[in-house]
């Protein structure tokens, strides 16, 4: 019995000629998902390296470009603390509107799912209907409920003797105004993705349990919240990426676009894509705005964003049966 032995010469041949008969046999299906990537290129990839090379640039969109090398990124670390008022607002907007709102929606998607609830169908699209409607409608109808003189908020808590409240006006008010507006239009989406998520779960894993005389607890947290961590990660990570990138409902509220006090009072309700905003379009000149130091901005958020969600997804990896 003989056996063959290639030199590494050959194999490599062997190999090229494998990988060349491949692409040939897979030539059509390259063909039709090559206008994906072409897509892709043009509209997520370039855009995303013309902005790493823009971030080193100073530019109003008119004059030639200047670089500045790392000068963006150190004048945002370092001189710039309106930037990172816009950070704290941010992450303080993410823990009390996101936050809540995930374990709002969580709540009622298991109210929903249980068996004693009637009219299922009308819920869900009762909950559902204000993450349909659009941000600037929102915006408008929460301003005019927010209203210090004429607002129905103001008038109900008169009819308890209550003093109004500004809260629009007033820095201490402005941001829980809008993590409640936040949590209104938001939590009925998140429901129905966790709604979803538990209806996917086989009720005979729950029969089986109650046969084998486990208890309402031991089911919820060693079947449902186990079988429910890839739809509650889904939905952390994505929440993480939408609150850090908050702008339509504290753009409304805090004095929409042609403020001359973005934020509001003190600031109180900017975040990080309103000041983006306002340096790339508002405030197009000097060494602190422009396209090239909203870009710096963009990418700092961008890290932001990773590190939350890392941080998340190692806190899941300690705690699997905590989700």
């Amino acid at each position: 019995m003989s056996t063959t032995t290639f030199s590494s010469a050959e194999q490599r041949a062997q190999d090229q000629r494998t990988l060349r008969k491949e692409a040939k046999r897979n030539a059509w299906a390259y063909l039709f998902v090559s206008p994906f990537y072409l897509l892709y290129a043009v509209f997520g990839l370039f855009p995303l390296l013309y902005g790493v090379w823009l971030s080193f640039h100073q530019w109003d969109g008119i004059s030639p470009m200047q670089w500045v090398g790392l000068n963006n990124y150190i004048k945002l670390f370092t001189a710039d603390e309106v930037w990172w008022k816009a950070i704290y607002n941010t992450v303080w907007l993410f823990f009390g509107a996101t936050t809540p709102q995930l374990l709002l929606a969580l709540v009622l998607a298991f109210i929903i799912n249980s068996g004693y609830i009637r009219f299922k169908d009308f819920f869900r699209a009762a909950y559902f209907m204000p993450f349909v409607a659009s941000a600037v409608a929102v915006g408008i109808l929460f301003t005019s409920l927010f209203g210090k003189q004429y607002g129905m908020f103001n008038y109900f808590l008169s009819l308890f003797g209550v003093p109004g409240v500004d809260w629009l006006g007033s820095a201490d008010w402005l941001k829980p105004s809008i993590a409640a507006v936040t949590v209104w239009q938001w939590t009925g989406y998140s429901m129905i993705i966790f709604l979803a998520g538990l209806q996917s779960i086989n009720p005979e894993l729950y029969e089986a349990a109650r046969v084998d005389g486990a208890e309402t607890r031991d089911i919820f947290f060693r079947i449902t919240m186990p079988l429910m961590s890839g739809v509650i990660l889904f939905q952390v990570v994505t929440s993480i990426i939408g609150a850090m990138q908050n702008f339509d409902i504290p753009v409304m509220l805090a004095g929409g676009t042609q403020s001359s006090a973005p934020g509001g009072t003190d600031r109180a309700g900017l975040t990080a894509m309103m000041q983006l905003y306002w340096s790339a379009f508002k405030y197009n000149t000097g060494s602190k705005s422009g396209f090239g130091y909203a870009s710096a901005m963009s990418f700092i958020l961008f890290f932001i964003i990773v590190i939350f969600s890392y941080t998340y997804n190692r806190w899941r990896g300690q705690n699997p049966t905590e989700d």
